[in-house]
């Protein structure tokens, strides 16, 4: 029986899969960059105020609110939770956490019993001094949620997937391990991010098509509108006087002991990070439509070709900006609710620095988005009309035959 759900399933796998190919001379460099990227290290490993404790899993087995203070919706005090630790030196041992409450709806978390908490045992020798309870412990269902997708795409994609899972975790650990901390210590953000968006384009797109001239136009495509994108952030982050504070944390960042960070720069760097993604799928749908008209028709003039790109983009582009229109928008609902609560006019609003950030955000990003349209439309025509792809041409030779 189990034979039989095991031949059906490579079967079903089969269909969906088709004939694609594995594509090892793009899988392996990933892989090694994944693994480069791994082992390189940030330099803020191993904070001070870290240093001599435990991070680690704890279960709630009781709780104490005789000490926290409630004034309607605030709670401030400190609750008191009896805990098991469940890893590290101290598993096992029952021990008392303390829950500091500071009257902050969105840093603030009760425990109830059963809870799983995420703590920090502070210890001397093998005696435990104070427990600290950051949080609800979610890695456990992250990491079930992050492997039921992993296992979604690669059942419906196959080798595709495969890569386009290597490619996400490349742009985590690249923006993890090597932006965010050269901007820490002080490189320049703009440039340090157009190098990372360039390095994350490159191995995306060439994930997708191999070492081929379309993943050059596709490229070429995608960073000229990330460059469109860098320009108009930072000429209209000047003319509207907006100061990189706008960012959430930025002030604490600040404060930490980072005054010499031009949060400014910071800001106009996430501009067109926030859009690359959506400029790199624009640039790939343009050149594969562009790339399967020339393989119908291997004879297309350049002229053509860009027309036909052309109009691929028209299509496209409508749903693009809207795309990055949902995704700004819905990060400030709870603002935009607040604001129509208070009757605040439009006028005050648009007027506001941080909503006027959020404006220029989506605008920079989709006027951007509109010229990856006729950047990767006029590169397609120039380029794979005049030296047809590979696949390309084997197609033609093959209906030759």
């Amino acid at each position: 029986m189990l034979q039989k759900i095991c031949r059906a399933f490579i079967r079903f796998l089969r269909r969906i899969w088709g004939d694609q190919p594995v594509g090892w001379s793009t899988l392996l460099p990933g892989l090694l960059l994944t693994a480069i990227l791994l082992a390189l290290p940030t330099g803020y490993e191993g904070a001070v105020i870290y240093q001599g404790t435990q991070k680690v899993r704890a279960t709630v087995l009781e709780t104490n609110e005789s000490a926290i203070i409630s004034a309607g919706l605030i709670q401030t005090g400190e609750q008191t939770c009896t805990l098991r630790i469940e890893e590290g030196s101290f598993k096992g041992q029952i021990t008392q956490g303390t829950n500091l409450l500071s009257g902050s709806l969105s840093q603030d978390k009760i425990f109830a019993p059963g809870d799983s908490a995420f703590v920090v045992v502070s210890y001397q020798g093998d005696t435990i001094t104070s427990v600290t309870m950051i949080d609800h412990y979610r890695i456990t269902w992250e990491g079930v949620l992050a492997a039921f997708f992993a296992l979604l795409l690669i059942l419906f994609a196959g080798p595709g997937g495969v890569r386009a899972m290597l490619s996400f975790v490349i742009t985590v650990l690249s923006i993890w391990k090597v932006m965010i901390p050269t901007c820490l210590k002080g490189g320049n953000p703009i440039l340090v991010a157009l190098l990372i968006v360039a390095l994350l384009t490159v191995v995306i797109i060439v994930f997708v098509y191999g070492y081929d001239r379309r993943s050059l136009v596709a490229v070429l495509g995608s960073m000229l509108g990330t460059v469109t994108a860098c320009g108009l952030g930072m000429l209209f982050t000047n003319l509207l006087k907006i100061h990189g504070a706008v960012m959430s944390d930025s002030e604490t960042l600040l404060y930490a002991g980072y005054q010499n960070l031009d949060l400014t720069h910071i800001f106009m760097a996430s501009i067109f990070i926030g859009a690359a993604g959506a400029m790199m799928d624009l640039a790939v749908d343009i050149t594969s439509g562009v790339s399967e008209v020339i393989r119908k028709k291997p004879g297309i003039r350049s002229w053509e070709a860009v027309g036909s790109g052309m109009r691929i983009g028209q299509a496209a582009m409508g749903t693009m900006t809207t795309t990055l229109l949902l995704a700004y928008s819905g990060g400030c609902m709870a603002q935009l609710m607040v604001f129509m609560a208070q009757g605040t006019p439009i006028l005050n609003i648009l007027n506001y620095k941080y909503v006027a950030s959020e404006i220029l955000q989506t605008l920079v990003g989709s006027f951007a988005l509109v010229t990856v349209a006729p950047f990767t439309a006029v590169t397609a025509g120039l380029l794979l009309t005049r030296h047809p792809s590979p696949a390309a041409s084997d197609t033609t030779e093959m209906q030759e035959a």
